[in-house]
């Protein structure tokens, strides 16, 4: 009989922190894009008599992570030394926190597609260090050495192997860049370093019921610095498929080993075996004196703003969005800022309608909220992307995107002219009654007048009109798209159908 089996996953993250300087030197700790070595001080290279001094916001932040994460921050916390030699850490340790950290136990409820109810992935600790260099492979067979990266705060993050899939992990790590993201503490960019992954997986033996026939978990394997979503749910896959193999030969995996993730063979490769904590002789760091939290943290507590799963849920309840909406709106902060600025100019436009009684509100709040997701997430999504340019560098105003949305609400603007305007707000940040006024393009309402272009163009096409008396149906999109030709874009497309049917009966 075939035994069963359970996947255990833990993860290791490492969230960059976008402090102005580094951790424990006064380096800038915005490098990006600068050139090798250029931002280095004597105390991230570990020069001899250097002291570090520790970075009060880095603290702070981190603190404020810990709180999002529902941890318990420490009180009394301390920093130590790691001790490994390689050539990314100069001084040969790095400033770690191993005892004592700044979060002990917490959890974060996530939401993986498909499931029904929220997960639970409880976490173990959260503690702060120092980032170490980035060593960079050359064609000429040279390893080197770019210092830039050294002393950048660090916040690791570990989890209890509480993950049994990929599309949990996956959606785990989205939920930790969203809230870095809400705290305004990292941009946390896998395919920038900003947010790194170590990956641990073993495999253990349940019965019938799914309970584990021993309690002790098995020898895990970690995969180290996996830089993408999509290379983490890879990972666990393959790694899924090759350890089942070995229990099934009988040959398990019988000690903790670190692997590397090859992405372009889709494979992990053996590193060496993995050490214990032992190994690092931790022990005190001796020139940073120990921190009391006490006071920072209720501090911190006062500055926790609203998390990503609460304004999800009043996306939904306040404005009537649907929750995938919702998700979409909240997964950028920046976009999720702009749509409650321009909801809040919204809601003062449909309190001042006349024809809006308190008996119809809700359903006419429902419908423009559904307008407002569709252009917003659809349309001026899709433009920005042809533009290639976001959210948070456009030229459109909450407010003129709000006042957009009333004109096409209040039957001012159609579809096909309301892209038009769109695109011209976007590439001069115009008011879009000016962008209407400018371009003709109100829509036209004046029944009568469409009835006589509609008219003209039946009699200038009589093939056409006799075939679509004789069934031929289809010609209806033919004659709207000459009308909408003759009225440059200006003719509701509904009204016309209607009238041109009428014309023709």
């Amino acid at each position: 009989m075939r035994m069963k089996l359970q996947t255990v996953i833990g993860l290791e993250t490492h969230i960059q922190l976008k402090t102005k300087t580094k951790l424990f030197s006064p380096a800038s700790n915005d490098s990006e894009g600068a050139a090798p070595n250029t931002h280095i001080h004597p105390i991230d290279l570990g020069h001899p008599g250097v002291l570090p001094v520790p970075n009060e916001e880095a603290i702070r932040w981190a603190i404020l992570m810990g709180l999002a994460l529902n941890g318990e921050i420490a009180t009394y916390s301390k920093f130590d030394r790691k001790h490994y030699f390689y050539p990314d850490l100069p001084k040969a340790y790095q400033i770690s926190q191993f005892d004592l950290p700044i979060m002990g136990p917490g959890s974060i409820d996530i939401d993986v597609p498909g499931d029904d109810a929220p997960t639970t992935i409880r976490l173990e600790r959260m503690h702060l260090e120092e980032d170490a260099a980035k060593n960079i492979h050359g064609e000429d067979g040279k390893t080197y050495v770019d210092f830039n990266r050294a002393g950048t705060p660090l916040c690791e993050i570990v989890t209890r192997p509480d993950f049994r899939t990929a599309e949990q992990a996956s959606a785990y790590l989205r939920e930790l860049r969203l809230l870095a993201r809400t705290l305004k503490i990292s941009d946390a960019d896998m395919e920038k370093g900003n947010l790194r992954c170590d990956v641990n997986i073993s495999m253990r033996e349940v019965d019938d019921d799914g309970i584990p026939i021993k309690k002790e978990l098995s020898p895990k394997t970690e995969i180290k610095n996996v830089n993408s979503f999509k290379a983490v749910e890879r990972v666990i896959r393959y790694e899924i498929k090759r350890q089942t193999k070995l229990w099934e030969m009988g040959t398990p995996p019988a000690v903790t080993t670190t692997r590397g993730w090859n992405d372009p063979k889709g494979i992990t490769e053996e590193q060496r075996e993995k050490e214990d904590s032992a190994d690092y002789r931790y022990f005190p760091e001796p020139d940073i004196p120990p921190m009391e939290l006490t006071a920072m943290t209720e501090e911190m507590r006062r500055r926790l703003p609203e998390l990503p799963r609460a304004r999800r849920r009043r996306f939904v309840d306040e404005y009537g969005f649907k929750m995938t909406d919702a998700r979409q709106l909240i997964d950028d902060p920046y976009l999720a800022d702009f749509t409650e600025q321009s909801m809040s100019e919204l809601g003062a436009w449909l309190q001042a309608m006349p024809d809006v009684t308190p008996e119809t509100m809700e359903e006419a709040r429902k419908k423009l909220t559904k307008l407002f997701a569709g252009w917003l997430l659809n349309k001026l999504m899709g433009l920005l992307i042809e533009r290639k340019i976001d959210i948070r560098t456009m030229k459109i105003t909450p407010e003129n995107f709000a006042e957009f949305i009333t004109l096409l609400a209040g039957g001012k603007l159609n579809g096909p002219n309301g892209l038009k305007v769109l695109g011209r707000m976007l590439d001069d940040g115009s008011d879009p009654s000016h962008v209407v006024d400018e371009l003709g393009a109100t829509r036209m309402d004046d029944a009568d007048a469409l009835l006589q272009i509609i008219e003209t163009v039946i009699e200038q096409n009589p093939d056409e009109a006799d075939r679509y008396r004789g069934g031929e149906k289809k010609l209806m999109q033919f004659f709207v798209g000459q009308i909408m030709k003759e009225t440059k874009g200006n003719a509701d497309p509904q009204m016309t159908a209607k009238l041109i049917q009428q014309s023709m009966s």
